[in-house]
């Protein structure tokens, strides 16, 4: 059973990493953007993600010989999902101190002048450009960052392990 969470959860990992590899030099040119950056980025994590689904699937059929409960289930599925997202941040801690060293600045911009656009009084805007250098602060946290940057993606596997467990659950059927 090892031996199929390991491999699901390296081969959740490898994708989602590769996807944001892939995409940082799209965030670069533009093509991605803070706009539309939070869907890519979810997408990637559930195609990703997707491998759960398998992982129990392949525990149930060739290591539990077909039945297996939902309890089963989760537990697989949340391994699988603690091997993923540690890639994830892996990638991500790479990606800022290589492809995306100014993302924290470009962020703060983008969200800055949402804010300005949005506020009805400069007391809404100076609370949100505070909150913004409150959370710049916390980034500049490695442990902090690499927490952040696992609860993006920690729900999604948790979500996607309760549906495969619920789909891919068999009980012995008593007669």
């Amino acid at each position: 059973m090892r031996k199929i969470i390991f491999t699901y959860g390296l081969i959740a990992g490898a994708i989602v990493s590769a996807f944001m590899l892939i995409t940082m030099p799209l965030w670069k040119s533009g093509v991605i953007n803070f706009d539309n950056g939070e869907a890519v980025g979810y997408t990637t994590m559930v195609i990703s993600l997707s491998m759960i689904f398998f992982g129990i699937k392949s525990c149930r059929d060739n290591y539990y010989q077909g039945i297996i409960t939902f309890g089963q289930c989760v537990k697989v599925g949340l391994l699988i999902t603690l091997i993923a997202p540690i890639m994830y941040a892996v990638t991500w801690e790479i990606c800022m101190k290589t492809i995306a060293t100014d993302f924290v600045e470009n962020m703060s911009n983008h969200y800055v002048q949402e804010i300005k656009n949005m506020a009805k009084d400069q007391a809404e805007i100076d609370a949100g450009i505070a909150q913004m250098d409150k959370m710049k602060e916390w980034y500049k946290n490695p442990f902090l960052r690499f927490a952040m940057t696992l609860m993006e993606i920690v729900p999604v596997g948790i979500v996607i392990t309760l549906v495969s467990a619920f789909v891919l659950r068999r009980r012995i059927r008593r007669i």
